[in-house]
């Protein structure tokens, strides 16, 4: 038994599962956790000494790669003058200053510690805005674990066997309304039967919680022209495309506007925090300048906010980083989409920018029954042999494929190389 499973068996006496986020438990793919001692570039190493390429960078924060020099000066220098102060400090002004200046419509923000958090704060900041209380989701669209938002979610839901979540009462995702993602018109007919009841429509613009599923073209602008159509405000879910697909986001990516935007962790290169932000008029409406209440003690802790501040001026100062981490993804998408027609795998590649994904399915997808058509059994096998070759990608069919500036395209050929050995051994072709 590796010492991985010795830790793993005594995790799970102690915590639920014995992980603390349910994918984590490599249970979708029968197996157990590998636990990881230190990353540095695009490497991590495990408790046993084994060292592996690493595809999920913290689920996408680590956009530079592990452990960047002048972002871990910056932690250890913030930590010499104390981790929390329950208090406002100066540097999170700068965040917030270099986010509103970089990020199209982000005229004010709120720092807060989490995805999940960002989520639920600028539903309740919708709402209090509009006076409405209807919101409008996307099946396989994944928004964080708050009660609202655990209707038909993506990410670690759709393979840890639980459809949704027991424990949410049915009030509390009564206003909670679920359209086809990609289908302008599932949106419309619940415009429609709701009239003058939607608060906003929440989107992840590139859905990357169900694999990864490009905007059909007009998508996005057409969700816009519905909003102002029906009095909605439109909330872009960018904790993962957030400073990702470019500086501004898949605003600025797409060259559609959003009235709030949510991030995540990379906004603290990786460490525990998220932020909200948008219209000024909207996020006037947040205590203590406006009705809507909403707090919280590590919001914009010092320690988050300097690797974070570091993060994002490297960001807006090597505009490189996107034209590497965006050719990367192409020359990816390019090489896998190759290998899987070479070998006839059914498989195929999807992704936008540095995001991407193998759908263990030969069919296109565009929502979330497409994606749901793929055989998990096969990705579970062909995860496990890139596992054992030193590749670590998400333990899940339905999780992205994140590259960084660490990565090279040499990384990328080796991967290749080593998927289509799987590819060609007859488990991708007979589905065995």
């Amino acid at each position: 038994m590796t010492r991985s499973e010795q830790v793993f068996a005594q995790a799970q006496n102690y915590i639920p599962g014995g992980v603390n986020s349910p994918v984590r438990a490599f249970q979708s793919v029968g197996s157990t956790p590998r636990m990881i001692a230190r990353a540095d570039g695009v490497k991590m190493y495990d408790i046993d000494g084994r060292e592996y390429v690493d595809f999920v960078g913290s689920w996408g924060p680590m956009i530079l790669g592990h452990n960047h020099p002048a972002i871990r000066e910056a932690v250890i220098k913030a930590a010499q003058n104390g981790l929390s102060f329950g208090a406002a400090t100066e540097i999170e002004v700068d965040v917030a200053k270099l986010i509103c200046s970089m990020v199209p419509n982000v005229e004010m923000i709120r720092m807060v510690n989490s995805g999940t958090e960002a989520v639920m704060s600028a539903i309740r900041a919708a709402r209090g805005f509009t006076g409405r209380n209807r919101i409008i989701k996307f099946a396989g669209c994944y928004h964080g674990h708050s009660d609202a938002m655990l209707v038909r979610a993506g990410s670690g839901v759709m393979t840890s066997g639980i459809p949704d979540s027991a424990g949410v009462p049915a009030a509390c995702a009564a206003d909670t309304l679920t359209a086809v993602y990609n289908d302008l018109s599932s949106v419309e007919t619940l415009f429609g039967q709701n009239p003058g009841e939607i608060a906003a429509v929440i989107v992840e613009p590139v859905a990357a919680n169900m694999g990864v599923v490009e905007p059909a073209p007009g998508f996005l602008a057409g969700l816009r022209k519905l909003c102002d159509k029906n009095g909605a405000l439109l909330i872009f879910d960018e904790v993962i495309t957030g400073f990702r697909l470019a500086l501004g986001g898949a605003q600025e990516y797409f060259g559609v506007r959003a009235d709030l935007v949510t991030f995540g962790k990379i906004i603290g290169a990786g460490m525990p925090v998220g932020a909200y932000g948008g219209r000024r008029d909207v996020m006037s409406v947040i205590s203590p300048r406006g009705s809507v209440y909403q707090a919280g003690t590590l919001s914009g802790n010092p320690v988050a906010m300097a690797a974070g501040l570091t993060q994002l001026m490297i960001l807006r100062d090597t505009p490189a980083v996107y034209q590497k981490i965006n050719a990367l993804g192409d020359f990816f998408r390019q090489e896998m989409g190759k290998m899987a027609a070479q070998t006839g795998a059914p498989v195929t590649v999807t992704g936008v920018g540095s995001l991407s994904c193998l759908f263990f399915t030969p069919n296109p997808v565009h929502n979330y029954t497409d994606a749901k058509n793929s055989d998990t059994a096969l990705f579970a096998k062909y995860f496990l042999y890139m596992l054992d070759k030193g590749f670590y990608f998400a333990p899940s069919q339905f999780e992205a494929i994140f590259l960084s500036a660490a990565h090279t395209e040499e990384t990328i050929r080796d991967v290749v190389q080593t998927a289509g050995s799987f590819f060609r051994s007859g488990s991708a072709a007979k589905g065995e």
